[in-house]
């Protein structure tokens, strides 16, 4: 697993796929290569003071670390930006919400592989003509 560093990787991943939890956002992209899976943490300053950003990045950091990173897919990067409420959320939620995270996302990914009957134009709308 490497890390996510330049600003256009960070800014690519934010265009995929996006699962919200109560701690934090996964975002996920296909690289389409088969280097290995990607990931990059971000706080921004409306989470709290230098101080609160570092401890909510150090906590998002272990539960990558320690959670199931054979999820991750190669050739996939993944940015996981941090919320406020990572600060007092019980670490084995933030596990567990992390490893649904990953598993909603996967789910999400095999569903845009398979587009419904109607193409992906289709939206459920008529198109009036």
């Amino acid at each position: 697993m490497d890390r996510l560093k330049q600003r256009a990787d960070f800014l690519a991943a934010a265009g995929g796929a996006k699962i919200a939890t109560a701690a934090f956002v996964l975002q996920g992209r296909n690289r389409d290569d088969d280097g290995p899976a990607r990931i990059g943490f971000t706080v921004s300053r409306k989470v709290g003071t230098a101080v609160e950003r570092n401890r909510v990045r150090r906590r998002l950091r272990d539960i990558v670390r320690r959670s199931a990173t054979d999820d991750l897919r190669p050739g996939y990067d993944y940015v996981v930006v941090g919320r406020r409420i990572a600060l007092n959320r019980p670490f084995e939620h933030m596990i567990e919400d992390f490893k649904t995270a990953l598993q909603r996302l996967e789910r999400q990914r095999t569903s845009d592989r398979h587009p419904r009957s109607g193409g992906p134009a289709s939206n459920g709308r008529k198109t009036g003509r």
